[in-house]
């Protein structure tokens, strides 16, 4: 047999390997945990239902992880952030989540997710040359 590595954009082939990762994944996890995905994304809009931010976070297992938070320059400091994690914190204990991870860039919101109970476990010197990378975490 001949393999060959190509590089492409292809949803089905990207789905057959988060498919095939997940199934694996499955083997070792608590059955009691089994099934527990779920995308769930919140929007800020306005009052022409226009998006002015946002987050996009999964649920895997017993976490809920956040991939992005996002609110408009022009209305940052609003509070608009902080509503957003409140009402992601509460989707994670209502669906029984243990905790919540996030990562931030050093230039990002560091000191938002510290303010709002989250603590530091790890990070990455150099990235971008000049910055640092968080993870954080936050337990339930």
């Amino acid at each position: 047999m001949t393999l060959s590595i190509s590089k492409e954009l292809n949803n089905k082939y990207k789905q057959y390997i988060d498919e095939e990762l997940y199934k694996f994944n499955l083997e070792h996890f608590p059955k009691d945990l089994s099934g527990r995905y779920e995308e769930v994304c919140l929007y800020l809009k306005d009052d022409n239902h226009i998006v002015r931010g946002g987050i996009l976070s999964e649920i895997c297992w017993n976490w809920l992880e956040i991939h992005t938070l996002m609110v408009d320059e022009e209305i940052r400091k609003s509070g608009y952030g902080s509503k957003l994690l409140s009402e992601i914190e509460k989707i994670a204990r209502v669906k029984e989540c243990d905790f919540i991870k996030v990562d931030t860039l050093s230039f990002q919101a560091l000191d938002f997710y510290k303010k709002h109970g989250y603590e530091v476990y790890g990070t990455l010197d150099n990235v971008g040359r000049d910055f640092k990378h968080y993870y954080l975490k936050k337990d339930l």
